[in-house]
């Protein structure tokens, strides 16, 4: 059977849209082959949604690792810049391969790309690989977060390569499939602003329009419209983190993905005591992306883009810094009323009262104190457990929940429509970090994924609120160690 067959009937439906820009934006790269790649995890949901045939696909090791194309495949390391911890840098898939844009069943454009597929021109000295034990951790972080209702890139499959990598030890290699509404970020802007001429600008900018917001063509000014749209998603999206507690851990500007999902999973977790100071990367030394910090890193990321379309937005550079400065100023307005609305839910209320910031603020700060569990306390609350959390007894609790009760009888709904809505808001379950870490543990030293699937079938429905989630929601044995995540490169 010819390749393209196998193909055909395997459902792949590729397009090479991305392709079609300017040269500098992209390097023609093959992934390198792996010596014997092996499924080990195979996402039958994404499968399908992509118009995979499952039965071909999970035998597709070969496509997976990269030692096979696609029929229609024309693998590309795309070009970007970014700010990592505030430095701006020349950057670029280092270890990526973009295979193309599947056309879905639905018509949708998804991308397909293999990270850890090997070197690239923008490897800048690594090895262009990438570890088993990091690769899994993105795919179940991503399903969590895709399960919680929050935009994600979501993970089709991980293939172990059978050769090993240097980190600080010899560890198995695995390639991720990761699948993505695109992978256009702040720093594919930035590298078009600072390394491109104008006329590559604007065309990164009309084929990001087209792809993502083709309702915005016909605006009279479709570059502002641009920005504001992606400072729009942006404040919902980050407003979405903080509701569930989670820490991306690496908000570098190149990990700002333009349709507003969540991209790059490396070094991220979930917080379980609440902390506005929390910080799991290794890598974050000074706390520049602690969860408290995510919101305004998020306004600077944007800004940044915003610096990218002033030679878009107005032939006079001081009217389109002006118009430039104007949007970006409506992010933390955005984001606040993102954040309130989240947390009214969260607690329960249908309607705004003037006291409504002062009452969420009183809680945090006394979860702050008390060391309080932030998902389980938001979960106590929902069914009325008071006694469940760690401020039962605090006599400031005793009266801020007596506030709360009365805030919550003075709205028109009943009491069983926002014990309804709590539900919806107060995940019952998160990948809580020493589950995810002995997930890890069993399929990397153990080749063990039972851990793994057991705990994406608890992650899968995190609102359900079942009798075989609690043991999932409980808190680690030794809730005061520190815990770390690493970047995986």
């Amino acid at each position: 059977m010819t390749n393209s067959n196998k193909s055909k009937q395997a459902g792949w439906n590729l397009d090479n849209s991305y392709s079609r820009l300017p040269g500098s934006f992209f390097s023609v790269q093959k992934p390198s082959p792996v010596e014997s790649p092996e499924l080990v995890v195979l996402n039958v949901e994404v499968a399908e949604e992509l118009g995979l045939d499952v039965d071909i696909v999970k035998n597709a090791a070969e496509v997976f690792a990269g030692n096979e194309l696609p029929e229609g495949s024309e693998p590309i390391a795309q070009a970007y810049a970014g700010h990592q911890f505030g430095h701006f840098n020349m950057l670029g898939d280092g270890r990526a391969v973009l295979l193309g844009e599947q056309i879905t069943p639905q018509g949708e454009r998804v991308d397909i790309q293999l990270k850890g597929a090997g070197r690239t021109p923008y490897s800048r000295g690594g090895d262009g690989r990438a570890a088993l034990g990091p690769m899994l951790r993105e795919y179940i972080i991503s399903e969590a977060m895709d399960a919680l209702g929050i935009p994600t890139t979501r993970s089709l499959a991980v293939v172990t390569t059978g050769e090993g990598i240097i980190r600080e030890t010899d560890l198995p290699g695995a390639v991720l499939v990761r699948a993505a509404q695109s992978h256009i970020r702040v720093g594919t802007f930035q590298f078009a602003a600072n390394f491109t001429e104008k006329e590559d600008l604007k065309a990164l900018a009309d084929y990001t329009i087209e792809r993502h917001y083709p309702e915005l063509e016909e605006e009279e000014n479709p570059y502002l419209s641009l920005l504001e749209e992606v400072i729009s998603r942006q404040a919902k999206l980050i407003s979405q983190w903080q509701m569930v507690g989670f820490i991306h851990g690496v908000m570098n500007t190149d990990n700002m993905a333009i349709s507003g999902e969540t991209i790059d999973y490396g070094p991220c977790a979930f917080m379980d005591a609440f902390d506005p100071s929390t910080v799991f990367s290794s890598i974050d030394r000074q706390g520049r992306y602690a969860y408290g910090n995510q919101p305004p890193i998020a306004g600077w990321n944007l800004a940044r883009f915003a610096e990218t379309l002033l030679p878009l937005l107005h032939e006079d550079e001081e009217t389109g810094l002006k118009m430039a400065q104007e949007a970006i100023s409506e992010f933390p307005k955005r984001f606040h009323s993102e954040w309130m609305a989240g947390m009214r839910a969260k607690l329960g209320l249908f309607n705004e009262e003037a006291q409504d910031k002062e009452l969420i603020d009183i809680l945090l700060s006394k979860m702050h104190e008390y060391g309080a569990d932030y998902t389980n306390t938001f979960a106590a609350l929902t069914f009325d457990q008071p006694e469940k959390t760690d401020l039962y007894g605090k006599p400031e609790f005793d009266r801020w929940y007596a506030i709360w009760k009365e805030r919550q009888e003075r709205q028109d709904e009943t009491a069983e429509e926002a014990h309804e809505l709590m539900k919806k808001n107060n995940p019952a379950v998160i990948p809580r970090n020493f589950r995810v870490e002995e997930a890890l543990e069993a399929a990397v030293e153990e080749g063990d994924y039972s851990v793994m699937e057991r705990l994406l079938d608890v992650l899968i429905e995190p609102y359900a609120h079942s009798p075989g989630q609690e043991e999932y929601a409980k808190l680690p044995p030794d809730p005061d160690e520190p815990y770390q995540t690493f970047c995986g490169t």
